[in-house]
């Protein structure tokens, strides 16, 4: 199944995907591309209040529906506050360490349609001038971003339109190796985002109809814990598809399909992860199956928010997540072949 996906498609997506910024609660830019990208492969994309999409496929089995998510949003921040030497505050929009965005280059979003570039720093960024640079601890009060315009108080920053709440953008800097990996911000999830519509992209070109009618969920607050706490109703079981974890205790590389047995939320559904097992193996697919006590998915989400659903979760494995990410080809391409073969068995498992 792997040599029949279309890897052109699914990289140029991909790099067209972390270039447009979306963090949780400002994602109207990216669900715009993802409604057309749904529409040209002739699957049109139906939004829901929260702004998620749904993309219907019909299956030769109409009475069961399989959902399979991935999450545009990614972690960002918001203005907290203009600060009198011109700089500006900022609160977490997600759950990343300070360090791992110390020095980036980043984009202010203004309600009225500007953006601003600007570099988050800590308040003592340089070692020549303040002696405790190195040791400051690095955590929201310490930090600011400094905007690339002629500033030097608040005023002069209102008077550009930057206000309070507005979004910040993490500058991606999305690399495609020739040797296969791929590193960038935000892998978490615009990887899993691409391995669905690389799968739509299969189905409609070689004309494959699943067993039972899907429904991709693309979900938009996935960072900050109800991405897909509001699923269709009429979705039986539901696969999460989102970046596998790599460290300590855990077996996941970033050629790998991940297959989570268990997260914060609990053990994920004993037969849907047995088949997701079983069909790896059968197909010869690079996977690992691990525990992350510390993860949560859209899965998790829905489970909590009570829909009536079993569930799984998989996905490519990405290193150093929510920092500085990398993962391979590899990882993206065995998460589609995993995701074709669930989808061509039979409906009851």
């Amino acid at each position: 199944m792997k040599n029949r996906i279309n890897s052109t498609y699914v990289l140029e997506l991909l790099e067209r995907l972390l270039l447009t910024p979306s963090p949780s609660g400002f994602t109207q830019n990216i669900m715009k591309l993802a409604g057309e990208q749904a529409e040209k492969l002739g699957f049109p994309m139906t939004f829901t209040h929260k702004g998620g999409g749904i993309i219907t496929i019909p299956g030769k089995d109409d009475s069961r529906v399989i959902g399979l998510s991935a999450h545009v949003d990614t972690l960002g921040a918001m203005v907290r506050s203009l600060k009198p030497n011109g700089t500006l505050r900022f609160t977490s929009v997600g759950g990343y360490m300070m360090g791992s965005v110390e020095n980036e280059y980043c984009q202010i979003h203004t309600r009225d349609g500007r953006s601003y570039d600007g570099t988050i720093l800590t308040s003592k960024p340089s070692v020549h001038v303040y002696p405790d640079a190195r040791e400051l601890k690095r955590e929201e009060a310490v930090m600011e971003i400094r905007l690339d315009e002629k500033v030097k108080s608040a005023d002069d920053v209102s008077a550009l339109g930057i206000r309070v709440g507005d979004f910040v953008s993490f500058d991606p800097r999305a690399q495609f190796k020739e040797n296969g990996f791929i590193k960038s911000r935000h892998l978490d999830d615009k990887a899993g985002v691409a391995a669905l519509y690389g799968l739509i992209e299969l189905l409609g070109r070689e004309k494959l109809v699943p067993s039972c009618t899907l429904k991709l969920f693309i979900s938009t607050y996935e960072e900050v814990g109800h991405g897909a706490a509001y699923l269709p109703p009429d979705i039986d079981e539901l696969i999460a598809v989102d970046m596998g974890a790599m460290g300590d205790d855990l077996s996941c590389t970033e050629y790998d399909v991940s297959i989570c047995a268990k997260d914060s939320s609990g053990p994920y559904d004993y037969a849907m992860t047995s088949q997701l097992i079983r069909l790896a193996e059968r197909d010869g697919l690079s996977y690992a199956i691990d525990i992350y006590p510390q993860y949560g998915s859209d899965a998790s989400a829905a489970l909590r928010g009570g829909s009536n659903i079993r569930a799984a979760l998989i996905g490519p494995g990405v290193h150093a997540s929510h920092s500085m990410e990398r993962t391979h080809s590899e990882a993206i391409w065995n998460t589609i072949a995993l995701l074709a073969a669930y989808v061509a068995e039979p409906c009851d498992i």
